[in-house]
């Protein structure tokens, strides 16, 4: 499989659809939001930019299956599989918060081997592959190289839905509020990947993610120099609901200072 040629073409794809949702933002209605559940949207611009991107992967690579938040397309390949989020940050879209984005992951087997993430509010393509480096719009980009949490500017995000760890959780915040520079929460986790891929941000940690809101972003920050994990340990953080992702620097002193505070038993 030709790598560099697949990242081209899904660049080229995730910039189609991330057009159609810019378009239909401008005259978006918000009567039209759908509730998942407790604070999880959805709109039809959702599940068509979905719809177009299944569509569209499914003639790039046809014997990839599909892991989607949407639902569009449940199908299971035997060794690739596409992992999609067609808009993250649908509660900044249905608010007309230009942070949102695009982010497609491409799964060989177990290992996250291409990814996406497209911006369409500054027109930024951020894209990996395996062994390739990272782009944004094609210019290659690096993690910081800032060497402690205290010349550090942190990301998050918030829980929305589940509070059952929301104690512990402001005192880590606590924490990296009065230990870096600071802590932003743009409320899309594939933004702040790349973000920490482009060093813009030196660190990003979140727990109860989805898979698809992680998988393009996680391979952008491997091929920028970072590193990444589970909150206390190593292990699966693409399906492991919880993500630290740094410039490699100030990782241990991330892990250290969510450890203080996490639950025991959360990895």
């Amino acid at each position: 499989m030709n790598l560099n040629q697949l990242s081209n073409n899904l660049n080229i794809i995730a910039r189609k659809v991330g057009a159609y949702i810019k378009n239909e933002g401008s005259t978006f209605d918000r009567s039209r939001i759908e509730m998942k559940g407790f604070n999880d949207l959805v709109s039809y611009v959702d599940k068509q930019a979905e719809k177009q991107l299944v569509e569209a992967l499914r003639q790039l690579l046809p014997e990839a299956g599909f892991i989607t938040e949407e639902g569009t397309d449940t199908t299971r390949g035997d060794r690739y599989n596409w992992i999609i989020d067609p808009l993250d940050g649908t509660t900044n879209f249905t608010h007309t918060l230009p942070i949102y984005c695009v982010s497609v992951g491409l799964l060989d087997g177990d290992e996250v081997v291409v990814g996406v993430v497209y911006d369409p509010g500054r027109d930024e393509c951020f894209s990996a592959f395996k062994g390739g480096g990272a782009f944004c719009n094609d210019t290659p980009i690096r993690v910081s190289d800032a060497p402690a949490l205290k010349d550090s500017l942190i990301a998050t995000g918030f829980p929305y839905y589940d509070f059952g760890l929301t104690q512990q959780y402001l005192q880590v915040l606590g924490s990296f509020m009065e230990r870096s520079h600071g802590i932003r929460r743009l409320g899309s986790a594939a933004l702040d990947l790349v973000y920490v891929a482009a060093g813009r941000f030196e660190g990003f940690f979140e727990y109860n993610l989805n898979a698809w809101d992680v998988a393009g972003g996680t391979i952008i920050v491997q091929e920028a120099g970072g590193r990444l994990s589970k909150f206390t340990a190593d292990g699966d953080y693409v399906f492991g609901r919880e993500i630290v992702a740094s410039n490699g620097n100030i990782h241990a002193e991330m892990q250290h200072t969510i450890q203080e505070h996490w639950k025991k038993g959360m990895e």
